[in-house]
């Protein structure tokens, strides 16, 4: 399995405001586009990602070592009003890695499975192409 190498310090330093999951398995998962030069920036191993592992890996199916995939709780509003409890209903912080320019970046998955922070409209999905968020 590819190396990342992960420091996952939103689950070790806010506890309360997570919970740990595991991403639905999708069947037969392929890789139908790669970033390489996104790949370099994260240090990550490109050759080691653009085959079957890597499809794996990015649907969700099998996770890199020191992965912590966690569901994320937050409070805000939504439809007008104060919402006390929030949370990523479809999407999961793999974890955090540190990129070649010393920013820490998140790895996640977006349209991975209902979490309990689902609601009705939640679960599976299609991610955008932008999903790594910094």
């Amino acid at each position: 399995m590819p190396h990342f190498a992960f420091d996952n310090s939103f689950a070790r330093e806010l506890p309360g405001l997570c919970v740990p999951w595991q991403p639905a398995a999708v069947p037969a998962p392929r890789l139908l586009f790669f970033n390489d030069a996104l790949a370099h920036e994260l240090k990550l191993d490109a050759a080691a990602l653009r085959g079957a592992e890597g499809a794996a890996l990015f649907a969700g199916n099998a996770l890199p070592d020191g992965a912590g995939p966690i569901a994320q709780a937050y409070a805000g509003h939504q439809f007008g009003g104060f919402a006390p409890q929030l949370g990523d209903g479809r999407a999961l912080l793999i974890g955090e890695v540190i990129d070649r320019a010393g920013r820490r970046r998140d790895i996640a998955f977006k349209g991975s499975g209902r979490t309990p922070f689902s609601r009705g409209g939640d679960g599976k999905g299609r991610g955008r192409p932008d999903a790594a968020r910094c």
